[in-house]
């Protein structure tokens, strides 16, 4: 099965279809176009973490991919291009900062935070299967639960970690500022 060609990006959603390959390893939303059915989403939907919750994993995600794969993922709408290019070494120079945030992140919340995160956002697996990766002696319906209940846990401490980051920053700007 070949992906279809379309005349323009905005002829048909069909050319933003994922691969057939892509469609075995994750369930996507019905509709046009189509999106992942994300665990965050469901756990948005259940009313177990609320937007800015999201909004942090989304942030950590985008930290996480450009520190380890060395690409930057936007989620539309795409940023408008503001002509920055950058050479290799503050190409690098960002991707070590990013590392930094990555690693503050991993201090502040624990390497088993850190675990669930990658298991949501990188791996994209569902609730059953980190249930079976995280608690491999306990049944599919409790081991669901615990991770549901966890992730959300996580999410929250995230988005905590993330508030708490920006008021530390805003006062050493502030305390600069007085400064001059």
């Amino acid at each position: 099965m070949t992906r279809p060609e379309c005349a323009t990006p905005t002829d048909d959603f069909a050319c933003n279809d994922p691969t057939p390959e892509r469609l075995t390893k994750t369930m996507f939303t019905h509709g046009a176009p189509r999106r992942v059915l994300t665990t965050v989403q469901a756990l948005i939907n259940s009313g177990d973490v609320d937007q800015d919750c999201a909004d942090a994993g989304e942030r950590w995600f985008r930290d996480y991919t450009f520190a380890f794969f060395d690409y930057v993922e936007y989620r539309e709408p795409w940023p408008v291009n503001n002509a920055t290019r950058h050479d290799a070494v503050s190409w690098h120079v960002l991707r070590a900062m990013t590392c930094a945030r990555v690693a503050n992140v991993r201090r502040a919340l624990g390497a088993a935070a850190e675990l669930r995160l990658r298991l949501v956002y990188v791996e994209e697996l569902s609730f059953v299967k980190m249930g079976k990766i995280l608690f491999p002696h306990l049944s599919a319906t409790v081991a669901r639960g615990k991770t549901s209940a966890q992730i959300a846990l996580v999410l929250e401490q995230l988005r905590d970690f993330y508030k708490e980051e920006h008021k530390n920053k805003k006062k050493e700007i502030e305390g600069r500022m007085q400064l001059c």
